[in-house]
C-alpha cells in the first residue's frame, strides 16, 4: 500500500489489583443487624424526613432553612455512600484508608453539624404561623434533626471505642 502510515501503539498493563486485599466486593449480611448498621439505617431515614419536610415548604423565605438543608441533604448522601460501602465491604479493598478515623472524623463531625442545624432549625421554626403547613413541616423536621443528632452521637460513641481499640 503506497502512502499508508505505519504507526507504532505500545500498551502496556499494570497490576492495580495488587494494592487492594481483595478484587471482589462481597455483601454483608449482618451489618444492618450489628448496632452500628442499625444506627446508620435510622440516621438515613430520619435525615431524609429532616430534608424532605423542609423542602415539602417555602423554606427559601427564611434563609436559615438553607443551612438545615445543606446539613441534612450533604450528611444524608455521605451516609447513603458509606452505608454502600460498608455493605459491599469495600474497605477491605482499600486497606490504605484508615477507615476508623475516617468514621470517626465523619461521625463526630455529622454530630456537631446536626447539632447546630437542629438548633437553628428549633430557632427558625418562629417565621411560620401555628398550625399552618410550614409550621408543622418545621416543627416536624426539628424533631428529626434533633432524633437523628442522637443517631449520630451513638455512631461517634461506636467509632471512638472502635478508634481506640485498634489505636
Amino acid at each position: 500500500m503506497e502512502g499508508a502510515a505505519t504507526r507504532t501503539v505500545i500498551t502496556s498493563t499494570s497490576s492495580s489489583t495488587e494494592n487492594f486485599s481483595n478484587p471482589t466486593l462481597v455483601y454483608d449480611r449482618q451489618f444492618l443487624r450489628t448496632a452500628s448498621g442499625l444506627l446508620v439505617f435510622a440516621e438515613i431515614v430520619f435525615g431524609l424526613l429532616v430534608w424532605m419536610l423542609i423542602a415539602g415548604t417555602e423554606y427559601f423565605r427564611v434563609s436559615a432553612f438553607g443551612w438545615v438543608m445543606f446539613v441534612a441533604i450533604l450528611y444524608w448522601v455521605l451516609t447513603v455512600i458509606f452505608l454502600i460501602i460498608y455493605l459491599t465491604m469495600a474497605y477491605n479493598r482499600i486497606p490504605q484508608v484508615p477507615w476508623t478515623t475516617v468514621g470517626l472524623f465523619f461521625n463526630s463531625s455529622a454530630t456537631v453539624m446536626y447539632v447546630v442545624a437542629a438548633a437553628v432549625d428549633a430557632a427558625s421554626i418562629s417565621h411560620a404561623v401555628k398550625g399552618r403547613h410550614n409550621y408543622n413541616c418545621w416543627v416536624a423536621s426539628t424533631f428529626f434533626a434533633f432524633l437523628v443528632t442522637l443517631c449520630y452521637a451513638g455512631s461517634t460513641y461506636l467509632s471512638f471505642k472502635l478508634w481506640r481499640l485498634e489505636g
